[in-house]
């Protein structure tokens, strides 16, 4: 099996487009196609579902690609491999503010695990070389990888009439006494959906309204990683408004070498699969240096 295969394999993988994955590896469509031929006939086993618009992973090519990714970035390494130790690189890791921290944890600690990297976390709209988002701020000039995707939940306090139900309909919300977060992603979603909300509070982050729904001083719409655990607070979704959002990697290879940063997103990206399983995802390689991302 030839690594230059595995290597087409990955861009058709990340691109969802044989003639795509052609123009970023610099060689003809028709080598592609005849790679990924070779590695179906090798594999015995059909690797996409082509379709007018591009191809689609079968669960093979699912199964994969997370291998074929690593053995192709490890032979990327392989000349550096002899070379005497490089410094500690400094990243920068932008977060947004209403991340669910639990869930993060481990990505930070596979980053940092080989001790390659001196990490700096920052918050998201401040200069940084990677941000974990939700895809609404992306950038225009970043790159997205998406994680994991949460829906958005209510979030009660215990001995309120609503937290006898399992679920909830919005118009229920309406005139409720609302903790209202200041950095909702989708707050303008929710003010669309034609709700009147009485605002009695604004919490500055998802620790803080959560401790003033528990304290009983109204709701509040949160996304349900961030859920807590406080025996004061029940969770309940919404029925009728199909409100989500999806976390990922955004990057433009601002402030740090292109191979590092490569490394760490293939590292974070990763982690998260084996923690929250595959999401429909591109992974391009990160683009030439930028200014601070915007908000």
């Amino acid at each position: 099996m030839d690594v230059r295969e595995l290597g087409y394999f990955v861009a058709v993988f990340e691109e969802r487009s044989v003639g795509a994955a052609a123009r970023r590896s610099f060689v003809s469509q028709p080598s592609v196609s005849e790679a990924l031929a070779s590695l179906e006939d090798q594999l015995a086993t059909r690797l996409f579902v082509r379709h007018p618009r591009g191809v689609t992973p079968t669960a093979a090519g699912e199964q994969l690609y997370p291998i074929a990714r690593r053995l192709v970035t490890e032979v990327q390494a392989l000349p550096g491999l002899f070379q005497p130790a490089p410094r500690r690189r400094r990243l920068a890791l932008g977060l947004m503010r209403s991340l669910d921290v639990a869930r993060v944890r481990p990505l930070i600690a596979a980053v940092t695990r080989d001790g390659a990297v001196e990490l700096q976390l920052v918050d998201a709209d401040q200069p940084c070389d990677l941000r974990i988002i939700s895809r609404t701020m992306r950038s225009e000039r970043e790159v997205f990888v998406a994680l994991w995707q949460e829906r958005y939940v209510v979030a009660l306090p215990r001995d309120h009439p609503l937290a006898a139900r399992r679920s909830l309909r919005a118009s229920e919300l309406a005139g409720q006494r609302l903790v209202a977060r200041c950095h909702c992603e989708n707050a303008a979603r929710f003010a669309g959906a034609g709700q009147r909300f009485d605002v009695v509070a604004e919490a500055p982050t998802e620790e803080w309204a959560l401790a003033l729904v528990a304290a009983g001083v109204g709701v509040a719409i949160i996304p349900e990683g961030v859920g807590s655990r406080d025996p004061g607070v029940v969770l309940r979704p919404l029925r009728d408004v199909q409100a989500r959002r999806q976390v990922g990697l955004a990057y433009a290879g601002h402030g740090a070498p292109v191979a590092e940063l490569q490394r760490v997103a293939d590292l974070i990206v990763e982690r998260s699969a084996a923690l929250t399983g595959p999401v429909p995802r591109r992974a391009p390689r990160p683009r030439a240096r930028r200014r601070a991302p915007r908000a």
